[in-house]
C-alpha cells in the first residue's frame, strides 16, 4: 500500500513539473499594463503596435513601431524583426495582437508579450501615449 502511494505521488509530481516546464517554454505571454510598463522601463523589448496607421497616428505607446496586422504585406514586414529578441505587441483591445502573437510564434519568434486589453486598457490605467 505504501509503495503504491509513493508511485502515485511520483507520477503526479512528474506531471506537474512537465506542465510547468511546457508553460515556461511557451513563446507567448499575455501581460498586464503594469507588466508592460516594467518591460518598457527595462528597455530590452521591441514594441510593436499592430493597429492600422490611422489608429497609430491617433495615439500609441512611446517607442512603438507600427506594423499593421491587416496589411497585405504583414508577413514580409514582421519578418524583418529579430526573432531571437523579445517583442511586445498590442492592438486596440487584444484581438489582433492575439492573432499576431500566434502567427509570430509559428514564424519562430522566441519570446512574445501580448498586452492584455490592448491600448484601451493602457489608456484606462492612465498610462502615457504619444502622437
Amino acid at each position: 500500500m505504501k509503495f503504491k502511494s509513493i508511485i502515485i505521488i511520483a507520477v503526479f509530481s512528474l506531471l506537474i513539473v512537465g506542465c510547468k516546464q511546457a508553460k515556461e517554454n511557451d513563446a507567448v505571454e499575455v501581460i498586464t499594463v503594469e507588466e508592460m510598463d516594467s518591460l518598457l522601463e527595462m528597455g530590452n523589448v521591441k514594441l510593436i503596435d499592430v493597429r492600422t496607421p490611422d489608429e497609430y497616428a491617433k495615439g500609441h505607446i512611446e517607442g512603438a513601431i507600427n506594423i499593421d496586422f491587416r496589411n497585405k504585406d504583414f508577413e514580409n514586414l514582421i519578418s524583418k524583426v529579430d526573432k531571437s529578441k523579445p517583442v511586445a505587441v498590442y492592438c486596440g483591445r487584444g484581438g489582433r495582437s492575439g492573432k499576431c502573437s500566434a502567427y509570430m510564434k509559428k514564424a519562430g519568434f522566441t519570446k512574445i508579450y501580448d498586452l492584455d486589453g490592448g491600448i484601451t486598457e493602457w489608456k484606462f490605467k492612465g498610462k502615457k501615449m504619444v502622437r
